[in-house]
């Protein structure tokens, strides 16, 4: 028996630029409300990179190059047969002017050691820091449709 599972492929990228971030503090009309760092969905067929290098420039007006591949934070939802992907990115590397009136929320620059004050979601609270390591990591989320919550948590970093 074959089961089919949709994946869906997101990115995020973490911009520094010395000791500060760039974080887009999104409304709570926007859905994940809080500061959070540019990215959004992939669309096919491009690259992982490319859609990560072109979130950032419509969310923040910046184009982004050189991109760091730091890890994935996964949700799966074994009552959905759904693995949602975030393809996490950091760089230090970019050009251009932040927009006047950014589409996702109000863009500001952030203290790396102040960032953790702000308020944001949970799980973007909780790969905060792994930018920022060596290495990469890998974080697996389950997701359970019938509890409305996550039941599962795992970390790998290598």
């Amino acid at each position: 028996m074959t089961i089919s599972i949709e994946h869906r492929l997101y990115t995020m990228c973490m911009v520094q630029n010395g000791d500060k971030v760039l974080l887009i503090n999104r409304p709570d009309s926007r859905g994940f409300p809080g500061f959070l760092a540019p990215g959004g969905k992939i669309d096919f067929p491009e690259s992982l990179v490319d859609g990560a290098c072109r979130e950032v420039e419509e969310e923040t007006g910046l184009r982004v190059s050189n991109l760091v591949f730091k890890g994935i934070d996964e949700y799966v939802n074994p009552q959905k047969n759904v693995r949602y992907m975030v393809f996490n990115y950091w760089t230090n590397t970019f050009k251009g002017e932040l927009l006047l009136d950014p589409p996702e929320g109000e863009l500001v620059w952030v203290s790396i050691n102040e960032a953790l004050d702000l308020p944001m979601q949970e799980w973007f609270k909780e790969r905060f820091p792994l930018f920022f390591e060596e290495g990469t990591f890998e974080i697996q989320r389950v997701w359970d449709d019938h509890k409305n919550k996550q039941v599962g948590v795992s970390l790998l970093k290598t």
